[in-house]
């Protein structure tokens, strides 16, 4: 079994880890400047998804950033 998983929204996700979290958004098709994402059950601010490590079996909330009027 391929342990290489995290919890992306409550699904579970193949990832390639070690990853920053940075690199496991892109992987995932978003934008990190486009999102707020919670690791853990911590926010993280956007300027620490470089620096943040993902490993197996985290869970991460992502939410896409939408502006309108």
């Amino acid at each position: 079994m391929n342990d290489n998983f995290i919890f992306a929204n409550g699904e579970r996700v193949a990832a390639i880890l070690p990853s920053s979290l940075a690199e496991f958004l892109r992987t995932q098709g978003f934008v990190p400047g486009t999102v707020v994402v919670e690791h853990n059950g911590e926010a993280v601010a956007p300027s620490e998804f470089d620096a943040r490590s993902v490993a197996a079996g985290d869970r991460l909330e992502i939410v896409r950033i939408v502006a309108g009027g």
